[in-house]
């Protein structure tokens, strides 16, 4: 039985509305026009934005955010051919290696990127050795250092995330695991990052993080409230469309809807607006 929704488990809409100006600060397009990257670990189907369209109906989303996937390492063009699909109601976020001139950051600038993400866990020309000058290279830009690496190594880097001249967003939980919050160093340098506003949190990948690898695991309720104690002007929200990870078979497909209400139960109705609105026209340049 062919599924209702592309990349998406379930057929109903969320129980409660999402707010005028709701962002998904999350999403990846793929498109098999351009080659994945050597070593990619994953290399998922085709993913489009006419596709996403009714991901946003099924939602009630009107913004997003694309993020350039590992697949394709730093070649950001399907991410900005996305972009341009999307217009003005999306935004992006790159993947550099360092040697891009001004005039191409400029360009990517001009067409909406925002920041640019390190992906530690599944990157394949990503290294830690790089954070460091690729912020001061993208913080003239006032963009931001999207990371997602292992709870060991992100402990590791405490030192030189502290004072970095970008600001710092973890996707998808920081990656760590309900069963980290209140124990492991990594989730206490989160928290600190947070309450300093140096840093931002995506509550997305729950079915990720999860040892469940489901985003009704009950226990990921203690680790999204941690992070929205610490700081909710800080905090947003991704749907990681199309979940790429879960076309390879590590997880089931998510319901993108239980996805949603499982972020209000976190949130509950007065920071539903904060988390979906004012915190992502801050972080990403989106009209008030």
């Amino acid at each position: 039985m062919q599924a209702r929704y592309p990349y998406s488990s379930g057929t109903s809409r969320p129980a409660i509305a999402a707010p005028a100006g709701a962002c998904d600060c999350h999403i990846h397009a793929y498109d098999a026009r351009y080659p994945a990257a050597p070593g990619a670990k994953l290399s998922p189907p085709d993913a489009t934005m006419a596709q996403y369209r009714e991901i946003q109906a099924r939602l009630g989303t009107q913004r997003a955010v694309l993020v350039t996937p590992s697949t394709y390492g730093a070649d950001n063009r399907p991410m900005l051919d996305a972009l341009a699909q999307l217009g003005g109601q999306a935004r992006g976020v790159a993947v550099i290696d360092g040697s891009e001139t001004d005039a191409q950051l400029q360009a990517m600038h001009d067409a909406g990127v925002r920041g640019i993400r390190l992906n530690l866990s599944l990157g394949v020309t990503s290294s830690a050795d790089q954070i460091v000058p690729l912020a001061q290279r993208v913080a003239p830009l006032g963009w931001h250092l999207q990371l997602l690496m292992a709870r060991e190594q992100l402990a590791e880097l405490a030192p030189a995330l502290q004072d970095l001249p970008a600001p710092i967003v973890f996707d998808h939980m920081a990656r760590l695991a309900p069963q980290d919050a209140g124990v492991h160093p990594a989730h206490a340098l989160v928290l600190r990052l947070l309450e300093r506003g140096r840093a931002w949190i995506k509550l997305s990948g729950g079915y990720i993080v999860s040892p469940r690898h489901s985003i009704e695991d009950p226990a990921l309720d203690a680790l999204a409230r941690s992070y929205l104690d610490a700081n909710p002007e800080r905090v947003v929200w991704g749907s990681d469309w199309p979940h790429a990870s879960a076309s390879a078979g590590m997880q089931p497909m998510p319901d993108d809807a239980r996805q949603f209400e499982r972020l209000a139960e976190w949130t509950g109705r007065d920071q539903l607006d904060q988390v979906l609105v004012h915190n992502p026209a801050a972080l990403y340049g989106f009209p008030a």
